[in-house]
């Protein structure tokens, strides 16, 4: 039963994407169509569409701790999704803070590129993202060039992609997702490493270009699930239906990849009622 003051509280710490489809705008929209109550930090903020990244700015590092705080000091959130950390002093900066306010369910994305292949993170620091970051984390979720990069060996295999995940836990975060999207075959599959045993989701892979904001997506879904009380095994079963469905009605917007659809199934309601009056 839906009960406004006992409403689940969720934090994004992520950058800004301006046409609306990835980082806190993908995230915002997500916490809502989960039913929770979503903040965002802004670490940089990205000037993009559906085909290109023409350039990002990032915010002051004293100014996303000062964001941090403001938070905590009022709103505890219940679950905190950390996204788009674009160079080693904001890791260090976000680090403190998480440090000193210890959340419950922290969440990373560890976004490294955007849909176009444009890098959103500093080749130069991403063993800080693994040394400063990935240990604070209850869940990891990179896509297989994300984890490549992480865990330092190429991924053909579904072997290689449990291998990669092994690896990845070993950098002290409490469980890793390595998600399937970029692989080939019918079906996309994800597989969950809680440090002993495997868990994978499946389910058909979708032909489409369409899938601008699905890791932003994915993990900020995470993040709400596990915030609404689920254990992380149920929460990833929701998220993975949760995405299939976004990017099975994606849409069809722009001149490039297209967002995958947040509130579909709200939409679908919604219309469907307002037809009927």
């Amino acid at each position: 039963m839906y009960d406004k003051n006992n409403i689940k509280k969720v934090l994004s710490i992520a950058g800004s994407d301006c046409s609306g489809g990835a980082g806190i705008q993908a995230d915002l929209k997500t916490f809502s169509s989960h039913g929770v109550y979503g903040m965002a930090v802004i670490t940089s903020v990205v000037a993009e569409n559906t085909f290109r990244v023409t350039d990002y700015q990032d915010v002051r590092p004293d100014i996303i701790e000062k964001q941090i705080d403001d938070i905590f000091e009022d709103i505890m959130p219940d679950a905190v999704k950390i996204g788009m950390l674009s160079c080693r002093e904001i890791m260090l900066s976000v680090a403190k803070k998480i440090k000193k306010w210890k959340p419950n369910n922290v969440v990373v994305d560890p976004v490294m590129y955007a849909k176009n292949g444009a890098s959103l993170m500093k080749e130069s620091d991403i063993n800080a993202l693994i040394s400063v970051i990935l240990p604070l984390a209850d869940l990891v979720t990179p896509n297989i060039p994300e984890a490549e990069k992480i865990s330092g060996i190429k991924i053909k295999t579904f072997h290689d992609m449990k291998r990669s995940a092994r690896l990845i836990y070993k950098s002290g975060c409490r469980a890793v997702v390595v998600k399937g999207g970029h692989d080939e075959g019918n079906d996309a599959i994800d597989i969950l490493f809680d440090g002993n045993e495997f868990y994978e989701y499946c389910a058909p892979r979708i032909s489409t270009k369409h899938t601008h904001g699905t890791g932003c997506t994915f993990s900020s879904s995470v993040a709400a699930n596990v915030a609404l009380g689920f254990p992380l095994i149920k929460a990833l079963e929701r998220t993975k239906k949760y995405i299939s469905t976004a990017i099975a009605n994606a849409i069809e917007i722009g001149k490039g990849h297209g967002p995958i659809h947040h509130f579909y199934e709200m939409y679908k309601k919604f219309f469907s009622e307002r037809n009927d009056d």
